[in-house]
């Protein structure tokens, strides 16, 4: 029961991670414009993402441009987007083996397979846990390299910005979940084995009535040897009646 509840902590983990890597994905504000020095008045924020830059103007208006040209984003950048598709590919993969994997399910086979089905799911949870953390990490390490770079211009100053974060969480959710999956099977490999060794019940119930025919015959034996030898004589003597 504790490893199944386990299980079911670890599914929802991954579920959230999921959902939060997905999220991250395609939200615009990886980095945002920071607000030292002097800043355009006409523009108040603007937002890059990894799909699409979004500026919002002093009027209100909120205007996005989609990144169309591969070739000519930065390595970073286009090393983050495969990551994060890689990501989210692995995980739902990830979230259709643990369905299968679940000790709480009847679909999936046996035990033995739920096992293996789980130990996969684990190891696709945490793949997609370090291909998710990666994109972030790099993102944020050019992000405050180009911020504390002097010779960029103050104008065009950027930090970290919401989906940075919500990346992280979702890296670490779904490695929380892997563990959880790849460590609920570990030490329960040679149950089945066991169970096998045990004899069918038939040979059981065979057993058992042969031994209690042998203690019948013990039984009857002992009643035998016990008895006087008067009581063993079978005919008539002369000496009794003399």
């Amino acid at each position: 029961m504790t490893s199944t509840g386990m299980q079911i902590f670890g599914f929802v983990l991954a579920l959230l991670g999921i959902m939060g890597a997905m999220v991250a994905t395609v939200l615009p504000n990886w980095k945002v414009s920071a607000d030292v020095g002097s800043n355009i008045i006409t523009a108040i924020s603007q937002m890059q993402g990894l799909w699409m830059d979004c500026t919002w103007y002093s009027t209100g208006m909120f205007s996005c441009t989609l990144k169309y040209s591969v070739l000519s984003l930065p390595a970073y950048l286009q090393t983050a987007r495969t990551t994060m598709v890689l990501c989210c590919v692995l995980a739902a993969m990830g979230l259709c083996l643990a369905s299968l994997g679940l000790k709480c399910t009847r679909w999936g086979g046996g035990r033995r397979s739920k096992q293996h089905a789980a130990i996969a799911s684990g190891s696709c949870f945490v793949a997609a846990g370090f291909l998710c953390l990666v994109p972030a990490s790099w993102f944020t390490n050019e992000v405050i390299t180009n911020f504390l770079d002097s010779s960029v211009p103050e104008s065009n100053k950027f930090e970290p910005g919401g989906a940075v974060y919500v990346a992280f969480v979702s890296a670490g959710f779904l490695l929380m979940g892997g563990c959880i999956f790849c460590m609920s099977c570990s030490g329960k490999r040679h149950g089945p084995q066991d169970l096998v060794l045990l004899p069918p019940p038939d040979k059981l119930l065979l057993q058992q009535q042969q031994q209690q025919l042998l203690q019948q015959q013990q039984e009857l034996q002992h009643q035998y040897c016990s008895l006087s030898p008067l009581d063993n004589k079978t005919g008539y003597s002369l000496q009794d009646y003399v």
